[in-house]
């Protein structure tokens, strides 16, 4: 921020040329690995729950820490969604949960992410519905 001889306060054109030039995207994020009680928090899960499930699922392998700690990446992350939504979601057993990711992962994927796009647009809905009832 500088300050002009008037007195309005301003930022200046190189700061916010940095900014515009800088490669943040709103769906990005910075980190790189996450701890089981951040996952845990994430999908509202017990970690103990998430610890069976690394040894029920063979594609859910966290790395671990010389300290025995474990790392999860955004991949491990995106694959305790899936397995959530199937055994959760869906209601599906641990073992056909299983098999289904195994044998169609890709539609498993695509099915859970349209899933999750209805049930944003369902919200965006409701919230919209709320607005016009409380303009009525």
């Amino acid at each position: 921020m500088v300050r002009s001889q008037n007195g309005r306060t301003f930022v200046k054109e190189s700061f916010k040329f940095q900014l515009s030039n800088m490669p943040l995207s709103p769906q990005k994020d910075l980190k790189q690995f996450y701890s089981i009680a951040e996952v845990s928090e994430m999908f509202s899960l017990p970690a103990s729950l998430l610890r069976y499930w690394e040894k029920e699922f063979p594609s859910l392998r966290p790395r671990k820490s010389n300290n025995n700690v474990r790392m999860y990446t955004r991949e491990d992350v995106e694959e305790v969604r899936l397995i959530r939504d199937l055994v959760k979601g869906r209601n599906m057993k641990l073992a056909a949960a299983r098999e289904l990711l195994h044998r169609n992962r890709e539609g498993v994927r695509n099915s859970s992410d349209l899933m999750a796009r209805l049930q944003n647009v369902r919200e965006q809905l409701v919230s919209i519905k709320r607005e016009l009832d409380r303009i009525n």
